[in-house]
């Protein structure tokens, strides 16, 4: 794998859902509502007069909005290069739906899938009905070769046994890259937590085995949040050193660089972590884990220190 040169936004289009995740770190901003077209073509051409090539339309459920074909035809006429949808995938069921969109200018299908069964996903979703269709929409878009499918499962104290099971099902379905990025507590994981966050050491061995299900079928993985420590055998498939340039335009605030926000407000390091090879290159996990946990879990590796270039 190689870090990603393009540089990104990624456009919150509002917090409108079909669905009502039980870890979802958006949900407590639904009372923002949704952005009006007007708002998303503005930011659609800020965002290129400041070198993005690539824009991620997520929210909320970016595939409900009665627009969604007018702003993906409006990216595409902006020069976009990668036009990705973050999406529950409900939508893409419909095959009629799936061609529109395709025709628009969608070139990145970006589903979540968090369960190998329907009564795990359908719980963690709070919607019955939505395996099958997720399911049936990676498919859907599984046949058009022209379409990248990447794909995110939120790993939770639910389903991180079932990692590897999903992995396989992932594979199965034709998905060109997957991601396993460990809960954020905030929004409604933080409400959940007790529910929904697992011990990143108890998480750690299922995220492995699921990682290396796609590397035996020679796809492209990652996990996301989960420090260097906790991922030894797997280090280069940390999500953190792959993520592009990325700018977000969010509901009520624009992050022009999203890495040094993520570093400087989003994630937390500990003393111990100076004398850990990983250290110039670890993020560590997100603060609210550590708040709850402590930092007893994330223990220094010995060696020499790593930088970013011997490891991409």
């Amino acid at each position: 794998m190689t870090a990603i040169a393009e540089k990104r936004v990624d456009i919150k289009l509002g917090f409108t859902c079909n669905n009502n995740c039980r870890f979802c770190v958006q949900a407590h901003k639904r009372n923002f509502g949704d952005k009006t077209t007007d708002r998303i073509k503005m930011e659609l051409d800020l965002a290129r007069n400041t070198g993005c090539s690539g824009v991620v339309f997520t929210g909320g459920e970016p595939s409900i909005r009665k627009d969604i074909l007018e702003l993906i035809t409006y990216a595409k006429e902006l020069g976009f290069n990668t036009i990705q949808l973050q999406t529950n995938g409900r939508r893409f069921f419909y095959k009629d739906f799936c061609e529109r969109v395709i025709r628009a200018g969608m070139n990145e299908f970006s589903p979540a899938l968090h369960g190998h069964t329907a009564g795990l996903h359908d719980y963690l979703t709070s919607s019955p009905g939505s395996f099958e269709q997720t399911v049936q929409a990676i498919k859907n878009i599984a046949a058009h070769d022209s379409i990248r499918i990447i794909s995110n499962t939120v790993v939770t104290k639910p389903n991180y046994r079932y990692l590897p099971d999903i992995a396989r099902l992932l594979v199965s379905l034709g998905v060109d890259q997957y991601q396993l990025a460990f809960v954020h507590a905030v929004g409604n994981a933080r409400k959940n937590f007790d529910e929904m966050v697992p011990r990143v050491s108890e998480a750690a061995p299922f995220i492995h085995e699921a990682l290396q299900a796609g590397i035996d079928a020679g796809l492209i993985v990652m996990a996301e949040a989960m420090p260097f420590c906790t991922m030894q055998g797997y280090e280069r498939y940390v999500s953190e050193l792959y993520i592009p340039p990325t700018e977000i335009r969010d509901a009520d605030m624009t992050v022009p660089d999203f890495k040094q926000v993520r570093i400087a407000e989003g994630k937390k390091k500990f003393p111990q972590c100076e004398e850990c090879r990983y250290d110039p290159i670890c993020e560590g996990p997100w603060k609210e884990y550590p708040e709850r946990f402590g930092s007893g879990e994330f223990q220094p590796v010995k060696g020499k220190k790593i930088n970013l270039g011997s490891m991409i």
